[in-house]
């Protein structure tokens, strides 16, 4: 029963594999002289386009992008991770904890995206490095976010923290971008979650495989029902992979 909906999962994530090859990549100059950033943001549009101005000036000399995603900062960045807010809003969509907590925040993503675009929700922005603290305070402040507050720390530090004073897990969902594979990510993210919380994981092509190993480390840290979704940004976009799991 498990093995065949292992392959069901690997067969899903290979036909949307072959999809996102078909789809090529949309510039930063075509989506500025567009509507399509506003159709997509909304309200979000003002403070995440003070978010791209910042990346787009300083993110590659603050080792925060790659050279090849100066010019396509919106799609593979931005919009990307603002294609998980549907999913965070249903998560969130119950009577349970309506906080959010990004793990590894690094460059803002998803994190600052979340908070840009769910202004009533309260995001804490997890990351250790010093130098990338700086930057998410800097544009939590640029981008005029009340929302936010940016803790420098390890996801086990803050695990061993509610722990050691008894707290009650405090999140609702936790969410992470190109931070570790599924064995490990496990163990840093379900713990800080309240029961009925999900952990969101943007993911690349190897969801599938990552959750079939993964499978000890879920249900030792309380998850359940892992699943590979597809979050659409628009047509003509490549969809964002998304691991999900729920904390019983």
């Amino acid at each position: 029963m498990v093995h065949g909906r292992l392959v069901q999962l690997k067969h899903n994530a290979e036909l949307c594999e072959k999809v996102v090859m078909s789809i090529e990549m949309h510039t930063d100059d075509e989506l500025n002289q567009s509507s399509i950033l506003e159709s997509i943001l909304g309200q979000a549009l003002g403070p995440l386009r003070t978010f791209y101005n910042k990346l787009a000036t300083e993110g590659e000399e603050r080792g925060l992008i790659g050279p090849r995603d100066v010019n396509i900062l919106w799609e593979r960045h931005i919009l990307n991770s603002a294609a998980v807010v549907p999913f965070i809003s249903e998560a969130l969509d119950a009577p349970r904890s309506h906080s959010i907590a990004d793990i590894g925040s690094g460059g803002g993503f998803p994190g600052l995206i979340v908070a840009a675009c769910l202004p009533d929700k309260d995001v804490t922005l997890i990351e250790p490095m010093e130098r990338r603290v700086i930057w998410l305070n800097e544009c939590v402040h640029e981008m005029e976010l009340t929302n936010v507050e940016v803790v420098r720390a390890r996801s086990e530090q803050v695990i061993g923290q509610i722990k050691r004073h008894g707290s009650v897990h405090p999140f609702g969902v936790v969410t992470c971008r190109a931070v570790a594979p599924m064995t490990k990510l496990a163990g840093w993210t379900l713990p800080l979650l309240q029961h009925g919380g999900r952990l969101i994981a943007l993911k690349g092509r190897s969801a599938s495989e990552e959750i079939a190993k993964a499978s000890k480390e879920i249900k030792k840290n309380g998850g359940f029902d892992p699943q590979v979704r597809q979050a659409p940004v628009a047509d003509g976009f490549e969809p964002t992979t998304v691991v999900i799991v729920e904390k019983r």
